[in-house]
């Protein structure tokens, strides 16, 4: 392990990461990994990792309130018929990550949800075999992308979803528990029981 950038709120090994803002440790401990649940929460994953693209995550998380706030709790039928003024309105509101591209994608991933039976059910169904994804045991082996993120990937871009690269679709599998990559030291590798998930690229 690294020497973490902050104190340790308790002598528990984690994830180094985790320990490199106090902000993360909370995310780290009662969020990361852990299965969502319904169409909102997988639709702010979606849209928030989208959002992080080429930016700290530190930076999303801390907005993270106003995020939900402006995206009216990241219901995608409400998103769905944002409209210009709506988005003028977001470009305008300093809260958050105000990048027109990411603002106009995240309208129009409303409306590629809405064509969707059961979006949660569709991202957990490219998430990889548990067996078949052996456990890191140091963040430098920790991958960046996967065969499953780029199926994902590409599957979602198909759909008409935008800001959904390799690299953006693993983030959501692992801030979402559809990989379980908590490093062999931390506490809470192994910890959480799995979410509904496929076998490979599409299962169903």
């Amino acid at each position: 392990m690294t020497t973490p950038a902050i104190t340790p709120p308790d002598d528990r090994g984690r994830c180094d990461w985790a320990l490199s803002a106090p902000d993360y440790v909370a995310y780290h401990d009662d969020e990361w990994g852990r299965p969502v649940h319904g169409t909102a929460a997988w639709f702010e994953r979606l849209t928030l990792e989208g959002f992080q693209s080429g930016l700290s995550w530190i930076v999303v998380l801390r907005k993270r309130p106003a995020f939900r706030e402006v995206f009216a709790g990241f219901d995608p039928e409400t998103v769905a018929r944002f409209g210009d003024d709506d988005v003028a309105r977001l470009l305008g509101d300093a809260r958050i990550v105000r990048n027109r591209q990411k603002i106009e994608a995240t309208v129009s991933n409303a409306r590629a949800v809405l064509d969707l039976a059961d979006l949660g059910a569709f991202l957990a169904s490219y998430a990889p075999d548990p067996a078949a994804h052996p456990r890191p045991a140091t963040l430098s082996e920790v991958p960046g992308s996967t065969r499953e993120s780029t199926a994902l990937s590409k599957a979602l871009k198909k759909r008409g979803f935008r800001f959904v690269g390799p690299t953006t679709c693993y983030a959501l599998m692992q801030a979402t528990g559809l990989v379980d990559d908590h490093v062999a030291y931390c506490w809470r590798a192994g910890a959480v029981p799995e979410g509904p998930r496929g076998t490979g690229p599409g299962s169903s």
